[in-house]
Parts: C-alpha cells; structure tokens; sequence
C-alpha cells in the first residue's frame, strides 16, 4: 500500500471524527486538500510549518478515498503533489503520527516512515 500524508494538527483532526470527515481549510478555499507523498512531505512541512509544534501527518490509502484524487503541480514546483477533491473520508486514514519539529523549527521524517 502507497500512503500518502497530510499535514494537519491534532485539533483539527479530533474535530473532523467528531464531525465524520475531515475538510481542510483549504477545500474551500482552492477546491481540495493538500497532500504528500513520503518522499514529498518535508517540502511544504519546511516552507509553510516551521516551528509549529502541533502538527500531525495523516495517513491516507489512497485507495480508500471516495473524493477523486489527482497529481498536479499546482504552483510549478515541478513537483507532482496528491490532492484530494472533496472531504476526506475518516476510514481512508489508517492511522497519524506525531511531526515534532527539530530544535532549530525545521521537520525530519519521522521514524515511522524511514
């Protein structure tokens, strides 16, 4: 199974189950949701999180999604990022796991996904 992540916070992930989907704020704002591949994922953490400590990676099977996903380099980054058009469905998350930032505010993979 290929997973890929999203970065997201433990808040707002435990308003989603409470909910029964997950909607990034971003959903609404540009039409779906944000995700990485493992490889992929240290790229946004590093650009767009540095120094938030109370981040979360979801972990997606993409398989499991019931909103259409795509690969796209929305921001010519020459990179080809997951994105998910519509909610995220609670049972395509198999699981999350902590993302702490290093000392110096920037993330390593966790041990998890090495």
């Amino acid at each position: 199974m290929t997973l890929i992540l999203h970065i997201t916070t433990e808040k707002e992930w435990q308003t989603a189950v409470a909910a029964g989907e997950y909607r990034a704020d971003s959903l609404a704002s540009e039409g779906f949701i944000h995700c990485s591949t493992i490889e992929q994922v240290l790229l946004p953490a590093n650009q767009m999180f540095v120094g938030q400590t109370d981040l979360i990676l979801l972990a997606i099977d993409p398989a499991k999604l019931t909103a259409k996903l795509v690969y796209e380099d929305c921001y010519e980054s020459g990179h080809q990022f997951p994105h998910i058009y519509g909610p995220l469905n609670l049972d395509a998350v198999t699981g999350f796991i902590e993302f702490p930032p290093n000392p110096d505010g920037t993330f390593s993979l966790p041990a998890e996904l090495t």
